[in-house]
């Protein structure tokens, strides 16, 4: 029994911790590039697109197909800078807890 009481104060101390980090993580903005610089594209730690850069030597009509790739691909890149600090910090809150390889809390 007293294995279960520590369990469940774990986990009470988690979904605390969970909390902080779900407010943190919307304070932190991560950057993505691509094209050498040309594009960027801002994104919270949750995700949300918070805002794109394009320089101005791309903002020719003969470019919009290149620009709308470099836009994916500057998303693409802060999703995985996103995704990874996400990791990490999941490791921190989650370090006591046994939790299943691979499990989301979110």
């Amino acid at each position: 029994m007293a294995d279960f009481l520590g369990l469940m104060k774990q986990a009470t101390e988690l979904k605390s911790k969970m909390e902080a980090m779900q407010a943190e993580l919307d304070q932190i903005e991560v950057e993505g590039t691509s094209g050498g610089g040309l594009v960027t594209v801002k994104l919270s730690g949750k995700g949300e697109m918070k805002g794109v850069t394009i320089d101005d030597t791309l903002m020719q009509p003969s470019e919009k197909e290149i620009v709308a790739d470099l836009i994916v691909a500057a998303h693409a890149d802060a999703r995985r800078k996103a995704e990874t600090l996400l990791q990490e910090k999941m490791k921190s809150v989650a370090g006591g807890l046994p939790l299943p390889p691979g499990m989301k809390l979110f």
